[in-house]
């Protein structure tokens, strides 16, 4: 039982320092490490003439570190959850209500359909990378450089060709014979912006009707003479009627998982 224990966490931290290596890599690196860059050790030991000895971290080990700190955002603007958090927010002003959802339940919502979508990315590294890597079978250069692929082709089917060719301009590069071949510090805010344009259209379109809404009321109140009480007061019922009967979020939602393929045959 000991022994089945240990081996359980042995396999956890390794899963683990593969994840934060990879977030980390893809952060400072814009193309695979030779094994050579990695031969530098975590700590170095230094003899004193006294014969006393002290260790020093080394350069790796902190630029290591820095990097942890880079991770949350990593995994927000590397995945789906910027353009489901976005099109959230817009629905929500769309509604007219300040505080409801909250905030939380909207970042526990995007947190999940999140996990969601980038399921089929996760399982894919995992086959490719982790596991070979758990079982010693790839080095961790390797494991690194081969779950680089998955998340490199999800990013760059979300991501328009005028983003990238922009960013490619701006960082100096004329031209590579496919996107693939571009480094990941032009793919990632590419990404990024798609996901933001995708999301505001995605947001236009979820405003419209209760736009619409909106006007109907504040013509018929004026018709009436009654200017002083205010539309979006009357107007709101109306709108979470709508939202009710036509079964919003299920749309909402299932609209949000096949724009990026889900369910698609």
């Amino acid at each position: 039982m000991i022994n089945k224990n240990k081996k359980s966490l042995l396999s956890l931290n390794k899963i683990v320092t593969l994840l934060f290596t990879i977030l980390s890599f893809l952060l400072i690196s814009n193309t695979s490490f030779a094994a050579d860059d990695l031969s530098l050790s975590a700590l170095t030991l230094t003899t004193n003439p006294d014969g006393s000895q002290e260790y020093s971290v080394t350069l790796q080990i902190l630029i290591f570190m820095t990097a942890l700190s880079f991770i949350p955002a990593a995994v927000i603007m590397m995945t789906s959850f910027t353009r489901i958090v976005v099109v959230m927010a817009i629905l929500r002003q769309a509604f007219g209500l300040q505080q409801t959802p909250s905030n939380q339940v909207i970042i526990g919502i995007t947190l999940f359909m999140t996990l969601f979508i980038m399921t089929p990315v996760y399982n894919e590294i995992n086959e490719r990378a982790i596991q070979p890597y758990l079982q010693e079978q790839l080095t961790s250069v390797e494991a690194i450089n081969k779950a680089k692929v998955p998340l490199r082709a999800f990013m760059l089917e979300q991501t328009r060709i005028k983003d990238l060719d922009t960013l490619a301009q701006m960082a100096g590069i004329d031209q590579v014979d496919q996107p693939t071949d571009l480094p990941m510090t032009v793919i990632i805010p590419a990404f990024v912006i798609s996901e933001l344009k995708t999301a505001f259209q995605i947001g236009f379109m979820l405003f419209i009707p209760f736009l619409i809404i909106d006007l109907v009321v504040a013509s018929i109140l004026m018709a009436m003479g009654m200017m002083m009480l205010s539309p979006m007061i009357v107007s709101l019922p109306f709108k979470l009627m709508l939202f009710v009967l036509i079964d919003g979020w299920n749309l909402v939602i299932g609209t949000l998982a096949t724009s990026y393929g889900m369910g698609a045959t």
